[in-house]
């Protein structure tokens, strides 16, 4: 597989986490953790069902328990912390500050061995994030300091994708099988976290359910699969700035299902995460790589 190929790959997650929120809308009034518990397991069964196809069992024995352990904590983690942001702070201001893992993605990239990081992948990461932050703070609040436990949640949120992102590069020999294990692994945690902590309100409908399904297969389900493909294989610091699309297309998809209305903010928003995304595509073009060591 080549680096472009796998890619764009790893743009499909872009993609299908752009239906995060319509599906999640339409899950109501499903409870936060038990919502990942279904999805997740979803997403798992997913998974286990292609490592059975694929006879993948042999490699998944010989994966290291850390390595579970970690991608166990960056699904499980990154989730836990999101849920928690947005019911202790306002949503547009903690759902900003949790988006700032794209751009963190393309910060610590440079970090990695073989990966250098240029002027224009900052100064693309950057626009591209004037862009969320257009989307995200449409209508947003007044800030209110009762929020600051929440805003801390949703900075560790950030935290935690990016890491997990940026440090699944260094497992590339660990088969993109695994993930079927961590999703596995965060629909039980998740449900005993549910059983701890929530009230059990099941999806409604035909709706309901119809979306909780699509959440598992998709945005909680294949999307970590290809995501995995693209971080270990592809162009990691493109893919974090191409990740500003999922707010514009997301936005978009509400509005196509009349949850929302386009207006000249969106636009705009457009035009910057196109341009911040085609700088930072431009600057890997331009840049020569040194050999990984």
């Amino acid at each position: 597989m080549t680096r472009r190929s796998a890619t764009a790959i790893g743009f499909i997650a872009v993609l299908l986490w752009a239906l995060l929120a319509l599906f999640t809308v339409g899950s109501a009034p499903t409870p936060p953790l038990l919502l990942n518990a279904l999805t997740f397991a979803v997403g798992g069964s997913l998974g286990m069902i292609w490592v059975t196809a694929t006879r993948g069992w042999p490699a998944l024995r010989q994966t290291p328990w850390k390595v579970y352990a970690f991608g166990t904590f960056g699904l499980f983690g990154y989730h836990a912390l999101y849920f928690s942001a947005l019911r202790l702070a306002p949503p547009a201001e903690a759902g900003l500050i949790a988006y700032l893992w794209p751009l963190l993605i393309v910060l610590f990239s440079g970090l990695l061995p073989g990966e250098r990081l240029g002027a224009l992948h900052i100064l693309g990461a950057m626009v591209a994030f004037a862009g969320a932050a257009l989307i995200v703070l449409r209508g947003g609040a007044d800030f209110d300091s009762a929020a600051l436990p929440g805003l801390g949640l949703a900075l560790l949120c950030a935290l935690t994708w990016s890491g997990y992102s940026v440090l699944s590069r260094r497992l590339g020999h660990v088969p993109t099988e695994s993930v079927a294990v961590f999703c596995v692994a965060t629909a039980i945690l998740s449900a005993v976290a549910h059983l701890l902590f929530e009230q059990t309100l099941w999806p409604t409908g035909l709706i309901g359910w119809g979306s909780v399904l699509a959440l598992g297969l998709g945005p909680v389900g294949l999307a970590f699969y290809v995501w995995d493909i693209g971080v270990k294989r592809g162009d990691i610091q493109l893919l974090g700035t191409a990740s500003y699309a999922a707010p514009l297309l997301s936005t978009l998809a509400l509005i196509a299902a009349g949850v929302t209305q386009a207006g000249l903010t969106l636009l705009i928003a457009a035009g910057l995460i196109a341009g911040g995304a085609g700088l930072a595509a431009w600057g890997s073009a331009r840049m020569t790589r040194t050999p990984a060591r």
